[in-house]
């Protein structure tokens, strides 16, 4: 009865998701290397920090998890964990793992091993913004609390079996344990690393770090002792940093490389796409994906919800689309249209200057205000900063666009009264996993409220935060339906406290190499990633 609820709850989404496959036609071969490019340098490989575009695809190649994804869907199935029980209650899980699995330092993982890791994910000294996904686990309030640094919910009987105990039955818990955060690293390794094991990784995944040389190139080989016989089929992959969108792309179109990691620059989707190989190069198709502009609540003049509200009046979403050449949607609300919840008759606010101005006038400010909007500084990122600029100009703000990389953007969201405004294009909000909590939690709950956290505006609603508990409670496959339309109603009342401007929702399209013809997993996982386990090339 479970495993039919996560069926029948992510359908939708499993259907959304398809066309962004590209149906091989060959069948995969082991061997092989590919080239992949991005403009910023990468900031960690540590599963319990990383969190960025960037670097999720490579840290969910570096380790495992106790649960994954079936290739090419969004339902959650055993990984790291041979099989795994729910107690009728919901209440407990039961896992055991696969003997023999090893980490790349040799020494094989043990259930201790998944308690630590996790345990060490919702450390506050962790710093990291994932630890509110373990929420359900009995024991957060006290570790997260400072009281402890461990879960009491988490019983490891013998070294094959994991049991995790939750004070709430937790609709959302398989898809918990798929995402990086609940990636399982050695403790030895950890501390040995001395506070840089994000630079000196050590997992049981399919790939290995074999080198990084900052700022220039990392190198993944595949792990010859990985689990899971035939997986990955490519023998290594190499990131190389610091390359300008359109030079990768003309790079690419010249094979030298093999993934335009940062996309099409919208100056050339038109070409390419219109090319004679146009039809093989770009992956094109929806995504849970809403692209926003945090109002920080807890920097004046955003504390006061009038401001908030003037300014979801005054942007022009439709001159953003046609920036992004019509490959976006405007946004009205959190959710994106393909997730569970998303409510079809609420229109949000308006554009209307005239009514954002007279707002802006009874919040106290008829003249206006200065202040600071952050961006990542990838095109089309800039240029859809200065369109909001512009925007904000007619109604008298004045506001100074500071385009970063896009590690400085995350650090400038995640340090309480640094960024006014964020523009949250290029990295935006995709789903981690298909169910409408994950657009809550880490970027409108209190628990990502915090330094290091995704919830740039710092928003944090008690009431709504308990009317999501209640909702995630509901795991009784009878009250799918209702447990949808209440994570549907607390969006559409968050919108009335207007911490965030959602400007699209965006398609997601990339360019691949010809020779990459066969590789038929790229960006089409839940979890926000390329999927370099399923790539294979031409050989």
């Amino acid at each position: 009865m479970f495993k039919r609820w996560l069926q029948q709850t992510t359908m939708a989404t499993m259907v959304a998701l398809a066309p962004l496959s590209v149906m091989a036609e060959e069948t995969p071969k082991q061997g092989g290397d590919i080239v992949v490019t991005y403009k910023d340098d990468i900031t960690t490989l540590d599963p319990a920090i990383g969190y960025d575009w960037v670097n999720w695809s490579m840290i969910k190649s570096l380790y495992s998890r106790l649960m994954d994804y079936a290739p090419g869907t969004p339902n959650p199935v055993p990984s790291l964990a041979e099989s795994f029980t729910v107690s009728p209650d919901g209440l407990t899980y039961t896992f055991k793992l696969h003997k023999g699995v090893k980490f790349s330092n040799g020494r094989e993982v043990v259930a201790s091993d998944v308690k630590y890791s996790i345990e060490r994910a919702v450390d506050p000294k962790t710093q990291g913004p994932g630890a509110g996904f373990f929420g359900a686990i009995k024991g957060f309030e006290d570790e997260t609390g400072g009281k402890t640094t461990t879960l009491s919910g988490i019983e490891t009987p013998d070294d094959s079996t994991v049991i995790f105990n939750l004070s709430r039955p937790d609709a959302t818990f398989l898809h918990v344990l798929a995402i990086n955060f609940a990636s399982v690293v050695p403790k030895e390794a950890v501390e040995a690393a001395a506070g840089d094991f994000g630079k000196k990784p050590v997992g049981s995944g399919t790939f290995i770090l074999k080198d990084w040389t900052i700022g220039q190139q990392l190198v993944f080989e595949r792990n010859k002792d990985y689990f899971v016989k035939g997986v990955p089929y490519i023998d290594s992959f190499k990131v190389e940093v610091g390359q300008e969108p359109l030079v990768a792309l003309l790079r690419l179109q010249k094979g030298e490389v093999d993934i335009a990691g940062d996309g099409i620059p919208p100056a050339k989707f038109l070409e390419i796409k219109n090319s004679a190989d146009g039809a093989q190069m770009i992956v094109d198709g929806e995504q849970l994906h809403t692209g926003y502009i945090t109002l920080n609540t807890k920097v004046k003049p955003f504390d006061n919800v009038k401001v908030r509200q003037a300014l979801n009046m005054a942007i022009n979403k439709e001159r953003i689309t046609r920036i992004l050449n019509g490959r976006a949607t405007p946004a009205n609300q959190p959710l994106p249209p393909l997730m569970p919840g998303y409510d079809k008759a609420f229109t949000g606010y308006a554009y209307d200057v005239a009514k954002a101005k007279a707002l802006l006038a009874e919040a106290g400010y008829p003249d206006g205000f200065e202040t600071v909007l952050y961006s990542t500084n990838t095109d089309p990122q800039p240029r859809i900063a200065q369109a909001i600029q512009q925007d904000l100009a007619a109604i008298g703000v004045k506001a100074e666009v500071r385009a970063l990389a896009q590690a400085n953007v995350i650090s400038a969201g995640g340090t309480e009264g640094e960024a006014p405004m964020i523009w949250s294009g290029g990295m935006a909000w995709i789903a981690d996993f298909p169910d409408p909590s994950n657009f809550y939690g880490p970027i409108l709950g209190c628990a990502g409220a915090v330094p290091g956290g995704w919830n740039w505006s710092w928003y944090c609603n008690a009431d709504l935060d308990k009317r999501a508990v209640a909702a995630d409670s509901m795991s009784d496959p009878a009250k799918a339906a209702e447990r949808t339309a209440a994570w549907g109603k607390i969006f559409t009342d968050i919108m009335a406290d207007a911490p965030w401007i959602p400007v699209i929702n965006e398609r997601r399209v990339v360019a691949k190499s010809l020779r990459m013809g066969g590789a038929d997993n790229i960006y089409i996982d839940p979890t926000r990633v390329i999927n370099y386990d399923a790539i294979f090339v031409k050989q």
